[in-house]
């Protein structure tokens, strides 16, 4: 994996460059719901950064990627803690690591003999059911494997999920039973025929399907859609017995829906021909997935392996090599998103690909497209990574067949988002390469390239629409103005209908909508977000300034200018050379700020929003509660809170002077610990002699 032709210094430098790519997919994976790379290419990137971390120890950090568990957190629900961790599992592609897994299991349990539950690996929504009594009474996601979302109003809509255990059997008073949620392709081609039906944009899998879906405040739209569960792993006091998949068998005999295609085997040959059947079966299955999981079958030596940080030590998940197939290039369009990131599409001749139809792929960014050297008519080869996204991975030896009509198909998105210009056609593909938009598709705007940014950017934040639109859902999004009731959907039809052109024109909705007699949504749900609406007016003033979305200007720098500057119209009128002399604010964000307050539209759009009465300086009680208490401390956060939530400790940290880091390091002050704090960190913060403070010792300590 290393290459070993890199020097020291080059191999800490691409340690550094991973860390910081990993974070993005991470986050794109786990948050955004929207992957740019497969699967395969993922943990590629996450081994090569375990192989040079192993290599240079003294470069750790526990903020590495490898070091966490990603997070599917969505706060529109309750947060609740799990009884015991849900961690993710090590994957592999390569058979060899089987084999390797396979020999630590062997060594670990000393050679004893032992059986492996061989295990299709489902793609969608980790979840654990907890049962009482034969009733279903907590449903909560994965999360970020400590604590998880309690979806389970939303998970008493899905028909295979049973509510009440039939009378008689032998299931335990107590237990807990974990799986996946996921989407059938029936439910899924149904649902994105729906959506293309009403011009709504597309889910690009059924994984984004099932995960949309299970957090969706409206438990009526999750019974609609038809979601399924398979369950994989039964915990708790007086289960039926030691064996996993034995226990499974139990379940099933529960009523919960356990999947007929396990196996049970004692050797590895027999692992591999599991996985070499499923491998090639897998496509006719009614939902999708990506692998096999492979987990020792006794509980008892399941204990005895235990666990590392990230996953248990007794299971492992192979993921399948991504298929591929050849099709004709046909056109190229490119489409304008939220961020104002321009993406190319490539259309092509349709191809049956994993289990589904293909007829658009990914090119990613102009680098990409320039690599692959396309020309309308070539004959291309398309891949599903990881079961998910379909891209172009290069072009195919064989000479094209003859064009014929051009097909134009509409990219999975908005038409407002995308233009398709039909470019001329080669039948032979070996015409001048395919070139990448100078302009914005859109608006016509010139494309800039932002420092560090593989992806070209319209710069029109003001005047293109689908940047008007991103800048909205940034606006209303819960970390700056809390305008919880309103959705991106709810926003788009207000735009397409004229209602607002931007993120001030909400606080006019209320007269605009009495003078035409209606309300934005139907009864309650209407009156609930004209209410938010006016609640926002009360939000403080640092959170103001991070929404009205000065480029490069994250949450963390709207905190420090809202409280060196004090006021809005400080913050506008500030010199380059006031804000460079501010910790924390470089030479990007401070020509930012410039060039934002710069621009009579944002200029204007910011006294609209004075004048609908929103907070433009810091509130005399934040100036009264500032004091230099934790001047100079870095201070970490862990655990559940009873007096506080985590948001407003970490408020009162910087308020009082100090700084929230997010890793336990030898610089660290202390640890403000809650119920259950996570046991890495207080095992970190013992072997650092970190101390450990309570709540109440740290509101004593500020003086609250």
């Amino acid at each position: 994996m290393i290459n070993d032709l890199m020097s020291p210094v080059d191999e800490k430098a691409r340690i550094l460059q991973l860390r910081d790519e990993l974070h993005r997919h991470n986050y794109r994976y786990y948050v955004e719901n929207a992957p740019v790379i497969s699967d395969q290419e993922f943990d590629f990137l996450m081994h090569e950064l375990q192989d040079l971390e192993a290599r240079h120890p003294e470069l750790f950090d526990p903020n590495s990627p490898t070091q966490r568990v990603g997070s599917d957190l969505n706060n529109e629900f309750q947060t609740v803690l799990h009884s015991r961790p849900m961690l993710s599992l090590g994957n592999t592609y390569n058979r060899q690591e089987v084999a390797d897994f396979w020999q630590r299991v062997s060594d670990g349990l000393m050679g004893a003999p032992f059986q492996i539950c061989c295990e299709l690996k489902f793609d969608g929504l980790s979840i654990s059911l907890h049962y009482e009594d034969g009733k279903l009474v907590r449903a909560v996601t994965r999360g970020d494997g400590v604590q998880g979302d309690d979806v389970t109003a939303n998970v008493r809509t899905i028909q295979s999920i049973p509510l009440q255990l039939p009378a008689g059997g032998d299931w335990p008073r107590e237990f807990e039973i974990r799986g996946e949620v996921l989407m059938p392709w029936s439910s899924f081609d149904r649902l994105n025929a729906e959506r293309e039906k009403a011009d709504e944009p597309l889910f690009a899998n059924p994984r984004n399907a099932a995960s949309g879906t299970l957090k969706s405040k409206n438990s009526s739209t999750v019974a609609q859609r038809g979601l399924d569960a398979y369950l994989y792993y039964l915990l708790g006091e007086g289960i039926p017995g030691d064996g996993h998949y034995q226990n499974l068998e139990a379940a099933a005999r529960w009523g919960f829906q356990v999947s007929k295609n396990m196996r049970l085997v004692s050797t590895l040959d027999e692992v591999f021909a599991y996985i070499d059947y499923w491998d090639e079966k897998r496509h006719g299955l009614p939902v999708a997935t990506d692998g096999v999981v492979l987990k020792v079958n006794s509980l008892a030596q399941q204990k005895s392996l235990g666990m590392t940080a990230k996953s248990p030590r007794w299971a492992i998940a192979y993921k399948f090599q991504a298929e591929q197939a050849e099709t004709t290039l046909r056109q190229v369009v490119f489409q304008v998103g939220r961020t104002g990131a321009v993406t190319p599409v490539a259309n092509m001749d349709p191809v049956q690909l994993a289990g589904t139809q293909v007829r658009r792929a990914t090119l990613h960014n102009a680098d990409v497209m320039a690599s692959l050297d396309l020309h309308v008519g070539d004959r291309v080869l398309v891949e599903k990574g990881g079961e998910i996204i379909p891209k172009i991975v290069g072009k195919s030896p064989l000479p094209a067949p003859p064009l014929g009509e051009c097909h134009k198909a509409t990219a999975p998105t908005s038409p407002l988002f995308s233009v398709n210009e039909a470019l001329p056609q080669r039948g032979s593909g070996e015409g001048a390469a395919i070139p990448f938009v100078e302009f914005c598709p859109v608006c016509g705007s010139k494309l800039v390239r932002y420092e560090g940014e593989a992806a070209y950017y319209c710069p029109n934040d003001t005047g293109c629409p689908p940047l008007i639109l991103g800048r909205i859902e940034h606006f209303i999004s819960r970390k700056a103005m809390n305008i919880n009731s309103l959705g991106p959907e709810t926003v788009d039809d207000y735009y397409r209908r004229g209602l607002i052109h931007d993120a001030a024109d909400l606080y006019s909705l209320p007269l605009l909508l009495q003078r035409k007699g209606e309300l934005p949504l139907e009864g309650k749900e209407g009156a609930k977000i004209l209410a938010s609406i006016e609640e926002s007016k009360k939000v403080p003033f640092e959170r103001v300034l991070y929404a009205i979305g000065i480029r490069f200007v994250g949450e963390i720098a709207a905190k420090t200018l809202a409280r060196y500057y004090g006021s809005m119209d400080k913050v506008a009128s500030a010199t380059l050379d006031s804000l460079l002399q501010i910790n924390g604010i470089g030479e990007v964000i401070a020509g930012s700020v410039i060039s934002y307050f710069a621009n009579p539209i944002n200029r204007a759009f910011v006294e609209r929003l004075r004048g609908y009465g929103l907070q433009m300086e810091i509130g005399e009680q934040q100036k009264q509660a500032q004091s230099d208490k934790l001047e100079g401390q870095s201070i970490v956060i862990s655990g559940v809170f009873g007096h506080h939530s985590r948001d407003e400790y970490k408020a009162l940290i910087e308020q009082h002077g100090g700084k929230n880091v997010g890793s336990i390091s030898a610089k660290t002050s202390f640890v403000l610990a809650g119920d259950n704090m996570g046991p890495a960190k207080l095992e970190k913060a013992q072997k650092l002699g970190i101390r450990i403070m309570n709540e109440d010792e740290f509101l004593s300590l500020i003086g609250h």
